[in-house]
C-alpha cells in the first residue's frame, strides 16, 4: 500500500505541534505574514492562523476567503466579520483555562489589547490564557527544507544575473539611481516579484556608508562602487553585494579590497557547525584587523534569509546563535573609509556536513 507524502505545509504544521509543549503553551495564534505563510502556504496581507494539537483554523475576511481555500488546504477557513470581539471565540472555540500563545515580536501593543478584550468578553469557562511567545515559528525556518533551498536558489540565481547584467553594463555618466533602477527592471523583467530590499547603489566616497541611498551622482572614472542588491521570488529573498571599480585602481583600492576579499574567502573556508555567530564573525574580522583595519569593520559578518532578507540566526559579534547543517546566511565583510569610500562583498552559504556551500555566483570584480 502506498502512502500520499506530506505537503511541506502539513510537515511544518507537525513539527509547530511538537513545539506546543516546549514553550508550554497549548495552542498557537500566528500573525506574521511570512510565518503564516510558511506554515499554510496563505501569501495574503491578512489572517490568523489557530494551531493546537486537534486544529489547524485560518480565519481570514472576505478579501481573502477564496484565496486562503485554495492556498491552505491543510486549514479550516473562518471567516472574519467584524471586529475581533465578533469572531475571536468562535474562532478559538473552547479553549477555556489553556494557554494561547500569541507573537510577542509581531502583536503591537493595541493589537494586544484588542485581543485582551476579545478573551475578556467570553464567559469566563472559555477563557484562554495570553501567552507571549519568541521564535516559536522563526526557531523552525531557520532550517531550510528542500522546497525552501529550492526556491532560494533560484531568488539567488536572478539576482546573480541581475547583478551580472549591470556590471557588464555601468559606465562613467551613470547615475546611482539609473543603475538602482536598471537592476529592478531586470529582476521586473525575467520574472522576479520585486525587491527584497531598496537597493543600495554607493559611488566614490559615498560607497563609505554602509546603507547608502542611490543617489543623483553622476558616476566618474575613478569611482569605486558598491552594489548591495536583492531580489523576491515566489516567497523568498536573495541578498548579493559586489564592489566594483570603474576604470584604473590605485594601490589603496586594491589594498583595500584584497583584504575584503581575503576576510570572505578566509571566513567562508572556515566557518563550521557548531561554532557561535560571534566565533564565525571572528574568522573574517582577524584578518581584516590584522591588516590594521579592524576598527573601518563595524556591522556584523552575515545574517539569515529565507522568506525575509534578515532572519536567524545573526552572525556577528556577541551573536550566541550556534550555526548548524540547514542554516543559510550572508558572508559580507567590509571596510569603510570616511571621506574615501567603503568595500564589502556579500555572498550567502548553506551549511551542509559542517561546511559551507556557496550560493551566490555572480561575478567578482577583476582589474
Amino acid at each position: 500500500m502506498t502512502t500520499t507524502p506530506m505537503t511541506a505545509a502539513a510537515r511544518r504544521l507537525q513539527r509547530l505541534r511538537e513545539k506546543l509543549a516546549e514553550f508550554e503553551i497549548d495552542g498557537a495564534l500566528i500573525t506574521n505574514a511570512e510565518n503564516r505563510r510558511y506554515l499554510s502556504g496563505f501569501s495574503g496581507s491578512a489572517g490568523t492562523l489557530l494551531i493546537t494539537p486537534t486544529e489547524a483554523v485560518i480565519a481570514t475576511d472576505f478579501r481573502y476567503y477564496e484565496q486562503a481555500g485554495q492556498q491552505a488546504a491543510e486549514y479550516r477557513l473562518h471567516k472574519t466579520i467584524g471586529p475581533l470581539a465578533v469572531w475571536f471565540g468562535e474562532m478559538i472555540g473552547d479553549m477555556g483555562g489553556k494557554r494561547l500563545g500569541f507573537e510577542g515580536g509581531d502583536v503591537s501593543f493595541n493589537s494586544y489589547r484588542s485581543y485582551t478584550k476579545a478573551v475578556e468578553s467570553l464567559p469566563e469557562g472559555r477563557r484562554p490564557r495570553l501567552t507571549a511567545t519568541t521564535g516559536l515559528v522563526e526557531g523552525l525556518r531557520v532550517y531550510k527544507d528542500a522546497e525552501e533551498m529550492a526556491a532560494l536558489q533560484a531568488a539567488i540565481d536572478l539576482g546573480d544575473a541581475a547583478n551580472a547584467h549591470v556590471q557588464a553594463v555601468i559606465a562613467p555618466g551613470w547615475t546611482e539611481k539609473q543603475v538602482a533602477w536598471e537592476i529592478e527592471k531586470y529582476i521586473r523583467e525575467h520574472g522576479g516579484d520585486g525587491l527584497s530590499f531598496p537597493t543600495i547603489i554607493a559611488g566614490g566616497p559615498h560607497s563609505a556608508l554602509p546603507h547608502a541611498q542611490p543617489r543623483d551622482y553622476v558616476l566618474n572614472e575613478g569611482d569605486m562602487v558598491v552594489i548591495d542588491m536583492g531580489c523576491a521570488l515566489n516567497g523568498y529573498m536573495s541578498d548579493l553585494t559586489r564592489t566594483v571599480f570603474i576604470g584604473k585602481p590605485d594601490d589603496k583600492f586594491r589594498r583595500a579590497y584584497d583584504v575584503v576579499a581575503t576576510a570572505q574567502r578566509t571566513a567562508i573556508e572556515t566557518i563550521e557547525a557548531g561554532m557561535t555567530g560571534e566565533q564565525a564573525h571572528m574568522q573574517a574580522h582577524a584578518v581584516i584587523e590584522a591588516a590594521g583595519m579592524g576598527e573601518l569593520f563595524g556591522h556584523g559578518l552575515g545574517h539569515g534569509i529565507g522568506m525575509q532578507v534578515h532572519e536567524m540566526p545573526r552572525v556577528a559579534r556577541t551573536s550566541p546563535d550556534v550555526l548548524r547543517d540547514g542554516m543559510v546566511f550572508s558572508v559580507e565583510p567590509g571596510v569603510y573609509i570616511p571621506g574615501w569610500g567603503g568595500i564589502r562583498i556579500e555572498d550567502l552559504g548553506v551549511l551542509e556536513n559542517g561546511k559551507l556551500r556557496m550560493l551566490s555566483k555572480a561575478p567578482y570584480w577583476q582589474e
